[in-house]
């Protein structure tokens, strides 16, 4: 049975951008021809209220702490996450961080990530540096193997109208090529099934 990778959808408003840049991220990885299955999980789609578990998820069983949760959300939440081996976070930059929604999300959990490879793509109006900076000292507080580098793709306030169906347009495909953004993807990915493949 393959591995399962989830490419996480990080922010939770609307219009957004997250869903498109995360299916052009897995249009690239795609290419690489791979045993593992890839899923996109949106954030947005878990119904997770601000962090309201009386508990700390790591005083939960390693096991299985999926039971052992209060709520329901996050019970659901925790059998989700459970089921992958390794994660790709694509998430913009708020203010120079990652949005609350996805700080909310991982909190929930914490056996669920522990141990498990990680992968950051980035997005902003400077490619969301910053953001990758502040998801990887947290990502390492939760003892996940993130790999070292983390695309950050510049978009425009052009980009959100450049969307064809449910694409990113080819002017910002394009501009990203240029900039070694998909190469860079590509390599994020390598190195992220090199993780998993070596656990």
């Amino acid at each position: 049975m393959s591995n399962k990778i989830a490419l996480v959808v990080c922010s939770t408003r609307e219009p957004r951008l997250n869903p498109f840049i995360a299916r052009y991220v897995l249009e690239i990885i795609s290419r690489q021809n791979c045993e593992e299955t890839l899923e996109i999980v949106d954030i947005s789609d878990q119904g997770l209220p601000l962090y309201n578990e009386p508990a700390i998820p790591s005083f939960l069983p390693e096991a299985d702490p999926t039971p052992h949760y209060v709520h329901q959300h996050t019970q659901a939440w925790s059998a989700m996450v459970r089921q992958y081996s390794a994660f790709i976070f694509i998430t913009p930059q708020y203010n120079w961080s990652i949005p609350a929604s996805l700080k909310n999300a991982l909190d929930y959990l914490y056996y669920e990530w522990k141990g498990k490879p990680a992968a950051i793509v980035t997005y902003g109006g400077r490619g969301g540096g910053k953001a990758a900076d502040h998801l990887s000292g947290i990502l390492q507080g939760l003892h996940m193997n993130a790999v070292s580098t983390a695309p950050g793709l510049v978009v425009k306030m052009s980009t959100m109208e450049s969307v064809e169906g449910d694409q990113i347009g080819t002017e910002d495909k394009g501009r990203w090529r240029e900039s070694g953004a998909e190469e860079q993807i590509s390599s994020v990915f390598s190195e992220l099934l090199e993780k998993l493949r070596s656990d």
